[in-house]
């Protein structure tokens, strides 16, 4: 007998059909388990709380103390040569006529020269860094007192190499370069 729905006629197959294809799609989804809002094993962990484990207190490794003063020497001691060439472009920057004149050629080759005289110091920068990360990569992690050198020595070349990079720039803009 065929069954009517709001005068749909249909018969008995097909519903037979209609019902298989509406029911196949939710035997086939796969049944997950929902996700459970209960506190996590991260979220149990109180941030105000200090992490207990051990924490290497040891003094400064004596060579990595070595290796950062010769490191700073260095910088140091290139920072005197960007200096008196930075003077030196100075000098001829403001001397220097028109763009292309030979007296600006000159005061751009005294800016070549003090841009090449930073060298020392971005040497040593980069040095600190790589000295940072051979001393994780043979012994696994740093001491406390070991980064901090690091972190110390790196930030004091670094204050050179931006007062450097500060200089070069003010070269260049009166140069209009």
């Amino acid at each position: 007998m065929p069954l009517s729905y709001t005068g749909l006629t249909m018969s008995p197959t097909r519903s037979w059909i209609l019902i298989t294809v509406l029911a196949v799609p939710g035997c086939s989804t796969p049944q997950t388990a929902a996700t459970s809002l209960a506190p996590r094993a991260a979220e149990n962990i109180d941030p105000r709380v200090p992490v207990v484990g051990s924490v290497d207190t040891s003094p400064v490794n004596p060579a990595l103390a070595e290796r950062l003063s010769q490191l700073i020497a260095q910088a140091n001691s290139g920072d005197g040569s960007f200096r008196a060439a930075a003077a030196e472009a100075e000098r001829l920057a403001a001397l220097a006529g028109v763009a292309e004149s030979e007296s600006w050629i000159l005061a751009q080759q005294a800016v070549s020269v003090a841009v090449a005289a930073r060298a020392p110091t971005a040497r040593a920068l980069s040095d600190i860094d790589e000295t940072a990360a051979t001393a994780i990569k043979v012994k696994g992690s740093l001491s406390s007192a070991d980064l901090a050198a690091i972190e110390a020595a790196a930030a004091e070349v670094a204050a050179l190499d931006r007062v450097q990079s500060q200089i070069v720039d003010a070269l260049q803009a009166r140069l209009g370069g």
